[in-house]
C-alpha cells in the first residue's frame, strides 16, 4: 500500500512520466561517442585550398573547417557540454572514407564530392559547394578540350571521383591518355608545373586556387567546358540518424544567417592566408539555390544541367 502511494505521488509530480522520454532519448552512435570522449575528431586536408589546408603556422583552416566548427558548437550545445575538445586528424582523398567508416574521424571537413556511389558507404550533410570538373594546363600547350589531350599525360588525384571519370572517358573516347596518379592535389599541380603532365583534371575551384597560388599564374588556364557538375558535402557515418539530424540542422540553420555570407566572402572574395591571394570567386547560382533550399542529394541533376560527358561516365558506373 505504501508502494502504491509512492508511485501515485511520483506520477502526480510528473517524475515517472518524465523518466520515459529521457530513457527513449538515450544517446547512441556518434553523439554517444563524442559525449563519452569529450572530444570530436575532424578529418582535415593538408592542401585543399581554400576548403581545408595547413597555413604557414601549421594550423588547419578553410571554408569547410569553419562550417565544421559551426557544427561542433551546435553539437556541444545539444550535448550540454561546457567544453568539447576538437581533434584535427589529417586525411587524404584515398583514405577519407575508410577512416570515416572505422570510426577514426567523426566529420570529414575537406572537399569531398557527394555522389550516389559514395552514399552507399557514407552519409553527407547538406551541400556546402557546387563545382564542375575541368582541365588545367599551361597556355603554351593550347589544350581547350578533353579531345586535345589525346595521347598525352593527364594527372588526377588518387581516390577522387575525377580520377574515375577520367579513366572512363579515356577508354570510351579512345584518347590513349596516360593517366598519372598523384597522392594529393599539391602533387598533382607540381606534376603539371614541372612538365610531367600536360594537364591536371580536378574540381574547378581547386584548380582556380592552384593557379592563384602559383609562382606564375599567367602561365595557366582552365578549360571553359565543365566535364561534370558535382556537389561538395561534409561527410559523416552512414546509418547514424541522430547525429545526421544534429549536423543537418546546424548547417541548415547557419545557411540562413548573415554570418554564412560572411564566411563565404572570407574564403572566396577576400585575401586568404598564407599568401594573401584573393580567389575572387562569387557564389555560383547552383550554390545560391542550395543555400536557399538545403539538400544532401548526390544526384548531379538536382543541381544543374548534366554535361554529356558526365552522363556517359554515369552509365559506366
Amino acid at each position: 500500500m505504501k508502494f502504491v502511494k509512492i508511485i501515485a505521488a511520483l506520477l502526480s509530480a510528473g517524475v515517472v512520466s518524465s523518466m520515459a522520454p529521457a530513457q527513449a532519448q538515450e544517446l547512441t552512435g556518434t553523439l554517444a561517442k563524442i559525449k563519452k570522449a569529450g572530444s570530436i575528431t575532424l578529418g582535415v586536408r593538408d592542401g585543399s585550398i581554400p576548403f581545408s589546408y595547413l597555413d604557414d603556422k601549421q594550423q588547419y583552416q578553410g571554408y569547410s573547417v569553419d562550417l565544421c566548427m559551426k557544427v561542433v558548437k551546435a553539437v556541444q550545445k545539444q550535448l550540454g557540454l561546457t567544453e568539447l575538445k576538437v581533434v584535427m586528424n589529417p586525411v587524404t582523398s584515398a583514405n577519407r572514407i575508410p577512416l570515416m567508416a572505422n570510426g577514426t574521424i567523426d566529420l570529414e571537413c575537406g572537399s569531398t564530392t557527394n555522389n550516389l556511389e559514395r552514399q552507399q558507404q557514407v552519409a553527407f550533410a547538406p551541400t556546402m559547394f557546387v563545382i564542375g570538373n575541368r582541365l588545367l594546363s599551361k597556355k603554351s600547350s593550347n589544350i581547350k578540350t578533353l579531345a586535345d589531350m589525346k595521347g598525352k599525360t593527364l594527372v588526377a588525384t588518387a581516390g577522387t571521383s575525377t580520377l574515375k571519370q577520367m579513366t572512363i572517358l579515356n577508354n570510351e573516347q579512345n584518347l590513349g591518355m596516360h593517366i598519372a596518379i598523384a597522392k594529393d592535389h599539391p602533387e598533382a599541380f607540381l606534376m603539371l608545373e614541372t612538365g610531367r603532365a600536360a594537364a591536371e583534371a580536378n574540381d574547378d575551384i581547386l584548380l582556380a586556387s592552384q593557379v592563384a597560388n602559383a609562382k606564375n599564374p599567367g602561365e595557366f588556364e582552365i578549360t571553359k567546358d565543365a566535364l561534370s557538375v558535382e556537389p561538395y558535402g561534409i561527410m559523416l557515418r552512414k546509418g547514424d540518424a541522430s547525429f545526421k539530424k544534429a549536423v543537418d540542422d546546424a548547417l541548415s540553420n547557419f545557411y540562413k544567417t548573415d554570418d554564412f555570407q560572411k564566411v563565404y566572402a572570407k574564403w572566396f572574395m577576400a585575401p586568404i592566408p598564407p599568401k594573401g591571394i584573393n580567389m575572387n570567386f562569387p557564389m555560383p547560382p547552383q550554390l545560391k539555390a542550395v543555400i536557399a533550399k538545403p539538400t544532401d542529394s548526390g544526384d548531379p541533376a538536382a543541381y544543374a544541367a548534366v554535361p554529356e560527358a558526365q552522363k556517359a561516365a554515369s552509365k559506366k558506373k
